[in-house]
């Protein structure tokens, strides 16, 4: 007789041998001694016709029947799937939202979330009278926008769309944490998890939709203030048109949130986020900075020299290219392994091209990749030009054309990349990064630096290669490259000054408080900045210009030597402090958020 041995777990032989021990199992020998054996197959045999658990539930809980709290939040789900023309969407009905966070606490639980990480919040709204105060609380998550802008954005395609409810979910194992996402979408939904390198966002947790269960936050609402509904497409375009989203908040015609809110009151007209007034800087993306910096003053410094070919001796020109080109070329691949810190997961920076259909960074990755491409061979050729030149003028009269074209070549892929790097922040919306504002602000470092580069180029050619021909090009273009160094410097800093005329606008706008960042808690890297663009765009070059004139006394000049050096540095040091202001003082239109200190 066998008899089962009450367990938890999974019934093992030591399980068998302890049961005879006690007494729970017997068995007798058969001849052969085979008895033991046959006893522990029908025990085997006998433990497999007990249920565990899982399947003792699964047997009361069949396929498709419906989850046990159903009952409770039903009502707050859409009794079909979306038809053609339609999408599931988030109603909330702010008259029944108290602001106790519970849709928070169970997103957070129900996903994992790290404790500083959140995919979904509540904000807080204000307004009213002294004696008749409005205080509104607004709970928001993914808007599952009709023209996400987060899934246009992305150079790798983590973002996908549902075809038939909307939805659009993360793909994590795609992302390498550009991070583009999280500047593109006006609300602010996808967050970066810097331990796992990716970005990640609310998916309306689809999983438990298409089990017919509700999201955490439907589910965990005690005044069932947020619910699913299906919303059609064609309506939300038509409401777009109003700009009627949320006080203050960022204009729905971006991107065509789904997002409903509703409310039987009316709100004053002066209602407003509690954080509306608070103004605090925004992440500086620090190997962006350098990035763009450098990629301007490469792209400027070609630029330059395409210029400055035109302009002198063809002796001249075969000298002074191969190291102009040179150290265009090294900077320009500085900043390229730069941008590679930004990612999250920069192994998988080769997936950066995948969405060049649809996203300005793969754009820009894929024309700078071209630039730095055509840039290297250029480089070699303008060296090989150069070692070849005294075995024959004829030969170096029928390369020079070929290097003109090569050298434009590259200077206009630069520039298109540069056209690329613009548009990135352009797509944002944001109004310090407006069209007009950024193409000027690029184009000027680019002139800038540019120049700058080119004269610290001559002053490497004086110290390692030609004295002579260093000084005859300082002769012969330097009053021109200094006059030059000095306008662009002027115009960058009178570009970067006008941002504090709205300083004066009666309303709290984006730009006012981009001014009020620079003014205020970011002074004092403007006013560092203020002072090394003035050393290496006006001081340092004025001093050169006036020691130009003494053409006896050129080569390896002290002062004109320090001249250089401190143009140099001043004018990138100034212009790696403006790119920091560019990202810690851009300000735009946000979801309501909590009182702020």
């Amino acid at each position: 007789m066998i008899e089962k041995i009450p367990t938890m777990r999974p019934l093992t032989l030591d399980d068998f041998q302890r049961g005879v021990s006690d007494g729970n199992i017997s068995y007798s020998r058969g001849s052969g001694g085979s008895g033991g054996g046959a006893a522990l197959i029908a025990f085997l045999l006998q433990d497999q016709q007990q249920m565990t658990a899982v399947e003792t539930f699964s047997r009361d809980c069949p396929t498709g029947r419906s989850p046990d709290q159903s009952r409770y939040y039903e009502r707050l789900l859409p009794a079909s799937p979306p038809e053609p023309g339609q999408q599931y969407g988030f109603e909330v009905d702010l008259d029944r939202c108290s602001g106790c966070k519970a849709c928070v606490t169970a997103c957070h639980s129900l996903n994992g979330l790290d404790p500083d990480e959140t995919w979904r919040d509540v904000g807080l709204m204000i307004g009213g009278t002294e004696t008749s105060p409005v205080m509104q609380h607004v709970t928001a998550a993914c808007h599952h926008c009709l023209e996400p802008a987060c899934m246009i954005a992305c150079p790798v395609n983590a973002y996908e769309k549902d075809a038939s409810t909307g939805i659009v979910k993360h793909l994590d194992d795609q992302c390498f944490g550009c991070q583009y996402c999280t500047l593109a979408c006006p609300y602010g939904v996808p967050k970066y998890h810097a331990a796992k390198g990716i970005v990640r966002k609310c998916d309306m947790c689809s999983s438990r939709l298409a089990e017919g269960e509700a999201p955490a936050c439907v589910q965990a609402c005690p005044h069932e203030a947020i619910a699913i509904r299906i919303v059609s497409i064609q309506k939300v375009l038509e409401d777009s048109e109003a700009d009627h989203f949320l006080p203050a908040a960022p204009e729905p015609s971006m991107t065509l949130p789904t997002t409903t809110y509703k409310s039987k009151r009316v709100f004053p007209r002066n209602m407003l986020p509690a954080d509306y007034y608070s103004i605090s800087p925004e992440h500086p993306h620090l190997p962006l900075i350098v990035m763009l910096v450098l990629t301007q003053l490469s792209v400027g410094a070609f630029t330059v020299g395409c210029i400055l070919d035109a302009n002198i001796a063809a002796d001249l020109e075969a000298t002074f290219r191969p190291l102009r080109a040179t150290n265009a070329l090294v900077l320009g691949l500085l900043a390229l392994a730069a941008s590679t810190c930004h990612l999250g997961r920069p192994l998988y920076a080769f997936r950066g091209v995948l969405g060049w259909r649809h996203s300005w960074l793969s754009r820009e990755i894929l024309f700078f990749g071209l630039f730095a491409g055509l840039a290297v061979p250029y480089a070699a050729a303008c060296w090989i030009a150069s070692a070849s030149a005294p075995l024959g003028a004829a030969a170096a009269e029928a390369v020079a054309p070929w290097l003109t074209i090569a050298a434009a070549a590259v200077a206009a892929t630069g520039v298109i990349g540069l056209i690329c790097s613009a548009m990135i922040y352009v797509f944002t919306q944001r109004d310090l990064w407006s069209f007009e504002q950024t193409i000027i602000r690029f184009a000027l470092t680019a002139a800038l630096l540019g120049t700058a580069t080119t004269w610290l180029s001559l002053l490497l050619l004086q110290w390692f290669v030609d004295p002579d021909a260093a000084a005859r090009l300082m002769i012969a273009v330097g009053p021109r490259l200094t006059q030059m160094l000095i306008v662009f410097g002027v115009a960058k800093l009178i570009f970067d000054a006008s941002l504090l005329r709205h300083l004066f606008s009666r309303r709290m706008t984006s730009l006012k408080r981009s001014a009020l960042l620079v003014t205020g808690v970011l002074a004092t890297p403007a006013f560092v900045r203020i002072g090394f663009g003035v050393l290496g765009g006006i001081v340092m070059p004025g001093m050169l210009l006036s020691h130009l004139t003494d053409t006896s006394n050129l080569a390896l000049n002290p002062v004109i030597v320090t001249a250089i050096c401190l143009t140099w540095i001043g004018c990138v040091i100034g212009e790696l402090l403006e790119r920091y202001l560019f990202f810690a003082a851009v300000s735009s239109p946000r979801m309501p958020g909590g009182v702020r200190p």
